[in-house]
């Protein structure tokens, strides 16, 4: 199900993951084993989630990787959709068939 401008993942792991447990970006880091730097650009929406974040999260946090993925995909999505009249395409077949 679409959602309508749904948040970034940085966001949603900031309020509901490290607000709750009273983590800082830098304890995360350490504890994700990545670099402060690549955690802070996730929370603050300046990087997307990629595969091995959504595996290093979901092992951090009980979660899936899907999780994650889904909603890095829902919300990169929703962004490119709404520049989809910028976007120019040939048409090169009008349905595909069914069998």
């Amino acid at each position: 199900m679409e959602m309508f401008n749904p948040p970034h993942p940085g966001e949603i792991l900031k309020e509901t993951c490290l607000d709750p447990l009273g983590l800082t970006v830098t304890k995360a880091a350490r504890s994700l084993g990545v670099t402060r730097e690549a955690l802070s650009r996730l929370v603050n929406a300046k990087a997307g989630v990629s595969l091995e974040m959504a595996i290093r999260l979901s092992k951090a946090f009980n979660t899936t990787p899907e999780l994650w993925l889904s909603l890095q995909q829902q919300y990169d999505l929703w962004q490119i959709r709404q520049k989809l009249n910028q976007i120019e395409v040939e048409v090169l077949r009008e349905e595909i068939p069914v069998t």
